[in-house]
């Protein structure tokens, strides 16, 4: 797919992190796709607040992360460009950073009633008497292709990625490979 990435919609992009996400990330055994959440201010504000979240991650004890997909573009991550002698992130890494940031926040905000509205939802997918729990989720957002970043451009990219460490966790397409193919080749190994 990423011999030819335009050709592929962002949807098409989602079903195939799909079906490798519980593979790369053991910790979780639940994974929904498209998942509502209540992006409101107000209470007393109807169902159309909604949101959703691309994939939404669910542990053995029920605390919930999330994952932003973005389609792989070698354009998308950093300038080219010098600011200052720094490269920056691009508008649309900014952007997906600001969209995922404030989805943790209604997350948060949302509450015990978020933990109830999502485990009725899902309650015909999780096993008896689970809960899905909203425990400071964390995001992470796979963006972007780092095949023809320079190494300047990676070092800075890099720096970004450590700056949101502690709440998301920005990987590009070919990092993801990467992690995939290191767990296939511990997992032949054993």
């Amino acid at each position: 797919m990423l011999s030819s990435e335009i050709s592929y919609s962002e949807n098409d992009w989602q079903d195939e992190i799909l079906q490798i996400i519980l593979l790369l990330y053991p910790k979780y055994f639940l994974v929904f796709k498209e998942a509502p959440i209540k992006a409101s201010y107000d209470k007393e504000k109807s169902i159309r607040d909604e949101k959703f979240i691309d994939i939404l991650l669910v542990d053995s004890d029920g605390n919930i992360d999330l994952i932003e997909i973005k389609k792989p573009s070698d354009s998308s991550l950093m300038t080219k460009g010098q600011y200052r002698s720094n490269h920056i992130p691009l508008r649309e890494l900014s952007g997906t950073v600001m969209q995922i940031e404030k989805y943790i926040y209604y997350l948060n905000r949302w509450g015990e009633n978020g933990e109830e509205f999502l485990t009725n939802k899902y309650k015909a997918e999780i096993p008896e008497g689970f809960e899905i729990s909203i425990t400071n989720p964390k995001g992470f957002i796979i963006m972007g292709r780092e095949n023809n970043l320079s190494i300047e451009q990676k070092k800075d990219f890099e720096v970004v990625k450590r700056k949101y460490k502690n709440v998301i966790d920005i990987i590009s397409y070919d990092d993801l490979l990467n992690r995939l193919k290191f767990t296939i080749e511990q997992i032949k190994k054993n």
